[in-house]
């Protein structure tokens, strides 16, 4: 199979050096992903595309290069969910609500980008305003899975799990309520990281669960992932949820490539991760886990034991609950955040209407689809007096038992906690739409990392069993403790230079 130019490399970093070796240009790397893109357009992976302002960008690149400018990304194709508002590129958080929107400024994660050199080839489709778990919800129609483009491809960030694994962008930025880095990766078979909260700019970003979003990159593997996350990092002072410090150090780039570095220097020999805990939650494993997922899961658990690491049996008990309660505290927040979209000042404003209540009203019930109207109405009634306490706070109170929960796991008995991703490989398109709480139980085992603010990597570690769920993949999920960004792609990192789960690609089986 002969690969477009841009995909013939490995990683970014050979990526960087071909640049640099003047093997290949930045234009060319830029028009063979536009032409990529173009000929798998029916995974309707992107919304917009402007072959224009991308070739600009690279041409600029070309031009860093050729002066000796180049920063760590230049030239490096990439492209940004479409929840990042973005110049020049329409922002629409895949809605009908904001269908022509172009921003005035950048979001800070693609200024950063940008920044870094990085070439935007476009805007990719996720599920309207980042709710829901498959990539159905988008106004501008579902993405379809490169594996089998009968199954769904996971969301939020469908489009960006979807762009990579077919081979259209190098790496892509993604946002993580509940799961939508972790699951489209898993079960596109590829890898994301959601960055421990707060230590990445949410400034720019459409907002959905304001205490939940967190933005993160996907990309084919574990040090692809490094060199998008680390210069996205950092306190941004426009951002009153970004931290200023991670533990005893700032916040800023640097910090995740220190600790990765650090991490692979102390993995040494035949048993790179001696002395490494795993902790295995009970919880993880029970009746809801397919026998497919669970297969392949082991079999990852038994490549770790290989490693050198040491499985240890855990209890996250609140587990079960954290779905009722996220889906009390995201639906509440959606609610306030999107109540901003009222047809007044922007986005979309019915064309027939009685007066400013009726233009409100129909600017709304036309603007949202049906799973947003769902979230806002579930929202407002949390929110409402006389269920606020009965809801609202109870769900805030298991909110901070989950996190107990973790911190009793990472702190006394184990280094790192692993399980899957998803209970099931990816479902067919359309087998779950009519069955809300079907789509919110596949996100089990994801949500909990939202609701304690924990960071999480997302790997692919195999395929299911049989004729169909043969052809698509598993993710392993590794959980760390606050902060532990770099260590968790250093143990995801040697986990994928002893397997290649993570270089197959759709075809390839």
């Amino acid at each position: 199979m002969t690969l477009p130019l841009h995909t013939e490399f490995a990683s970014i970093a050979e990526l960087r050096k071909a640049l640099d070796e003047r093997r290949v240009s930045a234009t060319e790397l830029a028009q063979s992903a536009l032409d990529a893109i173009a000929a798998r357009h029916e995974l309707n992976a992107f919304l917009h595309v402007d072959a224009d302002l991308t070739l600009a960008q690279a041409r600029a690149a070309d031009a860093a290069l050729a002066e000796g400018r180049a920063a760590p990304l230049t030239g490096i194709p990439i492209a940004h969910k479409d929840v990042f508002v973005t110049r020049g590129w329409r922002t629409t958080a895949a809605s009908a609500m904001l269908k022509n929107y172009v921003s005035p400024f950048d979001a800070t994660v693609v200024e950063r980008l940008a920044a870094a050199g990085a070439v935007t080839l476009g805007k990719l489709n996720c599920d309207e305003f980042a709710m829901g778990s498959s990539n159905e919800n988008s106004a501008f129609g579902p993405v379809l899975n490169p594996w089998d483009t009968s199954a769904v491809p996971g969301g939020s960030s469908g489009g960006s799990a979807a762009a990579v694994a077919a081979g259209l962008v190098v790496g892509a930025t993604a946002t993580d309520t509940g799961g939508s880095i972790r699951q489209p990766s898993a079960l596109c078979g590829v890898s994301g990281i959601k960055p421990t909260y707060g230590t990445v700019s949410r400034y720019g970003m459409i907002a959905y669960g304001s205490s939940l979003d967190q933005g993160g990159p996907i990309a084919r593997h574990a040090r692809d992932l490094l060199e998008l996350l680390d210069p996205i990092t950092g306190f941004d002072e426009r951002d009153s949820t970004s931290l200023e410090r991670c533990g005893g150090e700032p916040n800023a780039p640097g910090r995740v490539r220190a600790a990765f570095e650090a991490f692979l220097a102390g993995a040494k020999g035949d048993k790179p991760l001696a002395g490494l805990r795993i902790g295995i939650p009970r919880e993880f494993f029970g009746p809801g886990l397919a026998d497919d997922v669970r297969m392949a899961i082991e079999a990852a658990l038994q490549q770790f034991e290989t490693l050198g690491a040491e499985r240890v049996d855990i209890s996250l008990p609140r587990t079960e609950l954290s779905i009722p309660a996220y889906y009390v505290i995201a639906p509440a927040e959606a609610s306030s955040n999107l109540s901003r979209y009222d047809g007044v000042r922007y986005g979309h404003r019915a064309a027939q209407y009685q007066d400013l209540a009726d233009m409100t009203s129909r600017s709304r019930a036309e603007g949202f689809g049906l799973e947003v109207q769902r979230r806002i109405l579930i929202g407002t009634y949390v929110l409402s007096h006389g269920y606020y306490d009965a809801y609202y706070l109870q769900a805030q109170k298991v909110r901070r038992l989950v996190a107990e929960d973790f911190q009793k796991a990472l702190r006394g008995q184990c280094d790192v906690i692993i399980g899957p991703v998803s209970p099931t490989v990816a479902w067919n398109l359309g087998e779950k739409t009519n069955d809300p709480v079907a789509m919110y139980l596949a996100d089990i085992y994801t949500l909990s990392l939202n609701l304690a603010g924990l960071p999480g990597v997302s790997i692919p570690c195999g395929f299911g069993l049989g004729p169909v769920h043969g052809r698509r993949p598993v993710g392993l999920q590794i959980i760390g403790n606050y902060f532990d960004e770099g260590r968790l792609l250093g143990i995801a990192d040697i986990f994928q230079q002893a397997t290649d789960w993570h270089e197959r690609r759709p075809g390839s089986l």
